[in-house]
């Protein structure tokens, strides 16, 4: 009997061909918050239940802890532990409570770059492989220094990460060196993106872009264009997206968090409408999103999008 991560692994090198069944992947993030006697159980039921549907991919967007707890080593291993509880493969993107608002008092005041130098180092030693208890392979940016950004084709649909972050996507004027890991990395996101998409040219029929930023909070749309003010983070990078989707035609799905609140809307309905942006739940309601790639008569991909409660709650 040919399991399924046999099946999964032809789909990831016959790229170029139509999969014959859907893609089903559960997105969750912004958790768990808060005292660990108290979520970690809910988390775990959380955990368990995906792991009973048996998705093919698990992607968490990040924010793994509060803003309010502190950024230890400790705390940042346990969460990579969690990852890895998944059975299903899983992607996992940095948030800003890892690293870009480690510097507040209550976060442990801890110097933001060192934070991501150490995310770096345990989370992504082996960027080439998933997390999970299943493994894929996977393409990555290590070269370019950041290992965070991966990507994979699975049943026809190209699954992309970017590291986009909460808080302007850390363009603050706290350090000189803190502005220029946001200008060398959005640089490297934007490239990473361009080659995301031509993969994607190659043979899939849909793309999934999976960042930790709301980039549509604050200074998007506030003139009514559906585009981000000059002093946005998000904007060379968002402009970028909308973009390259435009002009891939094919359905794309951008998977985010920040927020806290689950959402599915058209983010650029006249200049892209084939960009759905879904929003996951947060650590208030820890539940999870169920979304399937769903393969049509004419071989073509529409996304079904659904919550995945949690028991627990």
């Amino acid at each position: 009997m040919v399991s399924k991560y046999a099946l999964a692994l032809m789909a990831c090198l016959c790229a170029g061909q139509v999969a014959a069944e859907d893609m089903r992947f559960v997105a969750l993030g912004d958790m768990p918050y808060g005292k660990p006697e108290k979520v970690y159980p809910l988390y775990e039921a959380l955990i368990a239940t995906v792991n009973a549907r048996d998705p093919d991919l698990v992607i968490h967007v990040g924010d793994t802890k509060s803003g309010g707890s502190e950024c230890t080593d400790s705390y940042l291993d346990e969460q990579r532990a969690y990852l890895d509880s998944f059975t299903s493969p899983t992607l996992y993107t940095p948030g800003d409570n890892e690293w870009t608002d480690c510097h507040r008092k209550k976060a442990g005041d801890f110097k933001v770059l060192d934070r991501l130098n150490y995310i770096r180092s345990t989370y992504f030693d082996s960027p080439d492989i998933t997390f999970g208890k299943t493994k894929f392979t996977l393409a990555h940016q290590g070269d370019k220094g950041i290992p965070e950004n991966t990507r994979l084709m699975l049943g026809g649909v190209m699954v992309v990460t970017a590291h986009v972050v909460g808080s302007n996507n850390g363009f603050e004027p706290r350090s000189r060196k803190a502005v220029m890991e946001f200008f060398d990395r959005d640089k490297a996101n934007i490239e990473w993106l361009e080659e995301a998409f031509d993969a994607a040219r190659s043979g899939a029929d849909a793309l999934v872009l999976a960042i930790h930023a709301d980039m549509f909070e604050f200074d998007f749309n506030e003139d009514g264009e559906r585009k981000w003010l000059r002093h946005s983070g998000f904007r060379k990078f968002g402009n970028k997206f909308r973009k390259l989707a435009e002009d891939f035609e094919k359905p794309v799905l951008l998977v985010f968090g920040d927020s806290h609140r689950h959402r599915v809307f058209k983010p650029f309905p006249k200049k892209a409408p084939n960009i759905t942006a879904l929003e996951v739940f947060g650590a208030k309601d820890m539940h999870a999103v169920e979304v399937i790639a769903k393969r049509e008569a004419d071989g073509t991909i529409r996304f079904v999008i659904d919550p995945l409660l949690n028991p627990a709650l």
